[in-house]
């Protein structure tokens, strides 16, 4: 420095991390007259000028679904604040096209996740009509990844995101069709999202072709390397028409993640369907349908007047996006498990709500309820994967049955064995065939060994059909993570004239799930970031206030290898400012993180922990080991759930 020298002395009398002065030596050193000028050097705080996660496009504002305009959103602020916004994810919107050169979707347009198998040429561009009817699949490229901070539009929910198109509902559409369409690129595609199917007027029963359903199965075996390609579906429309989507093979395929709706004020609106294979649930529209979706048009417009559940499933895309930058790892059925573990119930208005076996709330109209972004990504960063997909198949004996005014059918079940044995369930089947003088007259129900009901189809007054259900599968995610050991009962009423009649022919349960007790990881939450909601501000506004840790071990004397467990505070040494000093995966550390680490803990101290400085496999991230805190004796092999209390 020019002038003056100035030195810079260290004494090993104080802390060379202070936040305030030293009271003695700065007396002493005041009172020495030889000292002309002195000061302690002491921590300052000082924060980064980072950007706000609040994109500053000029139509954010109207985005009240994930703005924080009402409580509560879909929290997209809050995985934005964690730094997930859908980049390395490749979406593709299956539909009538999207326009590639929109400004507001160009920078993230990707050529590879696009194809036209209307015209069989490479380019996904809408064909314009004077009636502007090809405008759905640009509307749903922009929910999910219209680009941020552009001065253009709004943002997309997964605004760094890859997204292409393809067009194939704007022309004959055939089973091939949808085939090539759900199979394009599944080794670079990560999630397709339909808004489509068969007619929403609430007599139709149809689904995917031969060679559709082939697709669906192969891509979730092979695609994305084999961790399965994410199919999401929009529940259907057809509810002015009393529809039901277990009607619809697309919507009600174990493949398929179907989205339902539910206006701003927690009301069903009045064009979603319920069914039992809807598994979440996002907005479409506030309480009245004039304040909708913003997002692109055609012509390089900008629109704030999409709706339906159209609007809801690529709202859903889009956070999915966010869980898989989050965790790339996950499969499709890892996905499925955590959208049911982070979508919230508490505001939905519905009837039906009621708690399966396993302690779940879920509902036909809304699923397992509103799916939370920020939770999602939290979850999903500590998630590990389920064990592989089993498969319990039972047939119902003593066929045929005559259905008159009511009829129960009990199947006892016992799912055992290497390749059969479930612990816990996901997705159950029924598959049946049955004649009936008037289809939409009949109400059929499903209830496991746990005492869970499920409504398989309601009553549809306009299916006035005589051909009943040919080998049609039915499907219900309302029995989740229950076990499947015991009698299911499968009920059919007739709630119309007292004259129908008809013969149900064959009945086969279908039983989907894993060997693993998943309860015993309800909650496997990371405990590195206890704000689960943030304003728009970056302020928090949901704090995870408490956590009770389950432990399970042996009755073996582990006394040797006694420690204490907390995920309430990882820090195990602090100042007399309250700053942390060490991190309790160390044993000496140069700073507050697990990364200052300097030497780890002996293997006498901490077993197996102390094989490194962070958690073992299993286990939330860098859990604090506290000596005040819950002492108990465990073995190595702990087994850890959680469940979690927020405010």
């Amino acid at each position: 420095m020019e002038g003056e020298p100035y030195y810079h002395f260290k004494h090993r009398g104080t802390r060379q991390k202070a936040l305030s002065r030293h009271w003695g030596w700065n007396m002493r050193l005041a009172k020495e007259p030889k000292v002309l000028w002195f000061e302690q050097q002491t921590v300052k705080r000082r924060a980064k000028r980072s950007i706000s996660v609040v994109p500053t496009d000029p139509w954010f504002h109207k985005q009240w679904y994930m703005n924080n305009d009402i409580n509560p959103d879909l929290n997209i602020l809050t995985a934005w604040s964690k730094g997930y916004t859908g980049l390395g994810v490749v979406l593709t919107i299956l539909d009538d096209g999207i326009e590639k050169d929109h400004p507001d979707l160009s920078a993230n347009y990707d050529p590879l996740a696009s194809y036209d198998f209307n015209s069989n040429d490479p380019d996904p561009q809408p064909r314009y009509t004077t009636g502007e009817e090809n405008w759905h699949g640009t509307r749903c490229a922009g929910e999910v990844a219209a680009a941020a901070n552009n001065q253009i539009c709004g943002a997309g929910v997964a605004y760094n995101a890859n997204v292409g198109g393809v067009r194939m509902l704007d022309g004959p559409i055939t089973d091939v069709v949808e085939a090539q369409s759900l199979s394009l690129h599944p080794q670079h595609i990560h999630i397709y999202s339909a808004s489509w199917g068969p007619r929403d007027d609430g007599k139709t029963v149809d689904g995917p072709g031969v060679l559709a359903a082939a697709a669906f199965h192969r891509g979730v075996n092979k695609g994305r390397g084999g961790l399965g390609s994410i199919f999401i579906w929009a529940s259907g429309n057809g509810g002015i028409n009393y529809d039901n989507c277990n009607c619809d093979g697309y919507t009600n395929s174990i493949y398929t993640l179907s989205v339902g709706s539910v206006l701003a004020g927690g009301r069903r609106p009045w064009y979603s369907e319920g069914c039992s294979a809807i598994l979440t649930t996002t907005y479409s529209s506030r309480t009245t349908s004039k304040v909708q979706i913003v997002t692109t048009d055609l012509h390089h417009r900008c629109t704030d007047k999409h709706t339906g559940t159209s609007a809801s499933a690529p709202l859903a895309a889009g956070i999915i996006a966010l869980a898989l930058e989050a965790n790339p790892a996950l499969t499709w059925r890892d996905l499925q498990h955590l959208v049911i573990r982070t979508s919230n119930s508490t505001h939905l208005q519905a009837e039906d709500w009621a708690m399966n076996g396993a302690g779940r709330k879920v509902s036909h109209h809304y699923g397992y309820g509103l799916l939370d972004a920020g939770l999602l990504v939290e979850m999903a960063k500590a998630w590990t994967g389920a064990r592989p997909q089993r498969r319990c198949s039972v047939k119902a004996p003593h066929a045929p049955w005559n259905i008159g005014s009511k009829l129960t059918v009990s199947t006892d079940v016992v799912c055992s064995g290497r390749a059969k044995r479930i612990r816990s369930l996901e997705h159950v089947q029924v598959q049946l065939s049955l004649s009936y003088s008037r289809r939409g007259d009949l109400v059929i129900t499903l209830t496991s060994p746990m005492g869970t009901t499920s409504t398989l189809v309601t009553v549809r007054p306009y299916d006035t059909s005589q051909q009943g259900y040919k080998d049609w599968t039915f499907m219900s995610t309302h029995f989740w993570d229950e076990n499947p050991n015991g009698t299911w009962t499968l009920q059919l009423e007739n709630k119309g004239d007292a004259y129908n009649t008809g013969l149900l022919t064959s009945v086969i349960l279908h039983l989907y799930g894993t060997d693993e007790d998943m309860s015993a990881r309800r909650f496997a939450f990371s405990a590195m970031d206890k704000c689960i909601r943030r304003d728009a501000q970056g302020a928090c506004k949901g704090l995870l206030t408490s956590v009770i840790l389950h432990l399970y071990g042996t009755d073996e004397d582990m006394s040797a290898r006694r420690f204490a467990f907390s995920a309430m505070d990882k820090c195990i040494r602090r100042d007399a400012q309250g700053a942390c000093k060490g991190h309790p995966s160390c044993y000496t550390c140069q700073g507050a993180s697990a990364n200052n680490c300097t030497a780890c803990p002996s293997a006498s101290t901490f077993d197996e922990l102390a094989r490194s400085c962070s958690s073992p496999p299993g286990l939330p991230s860098e859990e604090g080991l506290q000596s005040d805190l819950l002492p108990v004796l465990i073995s190595s092999s702990l087994i850890l759930s959680a469940i979690l209390y927020v405010t």
